[in-house]
């Protein structure tokens, strides 16, 4: 089966198509470099994402502070993630760059805030 692709690993944007029998990556065309090869293979045999979303934040002056993930976990796990990570509450002030949960669902993965929170 015939799998196509536009790859979001750079800027180029590659239309890449790939041969896919369910179970083994086949060819791989139209990659202008390695990295979107390695990105289609990945996405057939298990895909992985990151996740951006906000944490409640007590006593701040915005309600909310930005988070991401320090690297991205398996597809299937986005959703159990996020429930993890809704359960979350800081408390003002937040800073930038501070890991507010290491190994989210056992993955080597950190949830970190991206955008500080200064107390009210």
């Amino acid at each position: 089966m015939t799998k196509e692709f536009t790859c979001i690993v750079c800027p180029n944007g590659c239309q890449i198509t790939a041969q896919w029998d369910g179970s083994r990556v086949g060819e791989i065309s139209g990659a202008l470099c390695p990295r979107g090869a390695a990105y289609v293979s990945q996405e057939l045999t298990a895909p992985k994402r990151n996740i951006a979303t906000s944490v409640r934040v007590q006593g701040g002056v915005l309600p909310l502070a930005s988070v991401r993930l320090t690297a991205p976990i398996p597809k299937e796990a986005i959703f159990p993630a996020l429930q993890q990570i809704q359960q979350l509450t800081l408390t003002a002030p937040v800073e930038a760059g501070t890991v507010i949960l290491r190994g989210l669902l056992g993955y080597d993965s950190d949830v970190i805030v991206t955008r500080g929170c200064e107390k009210a």
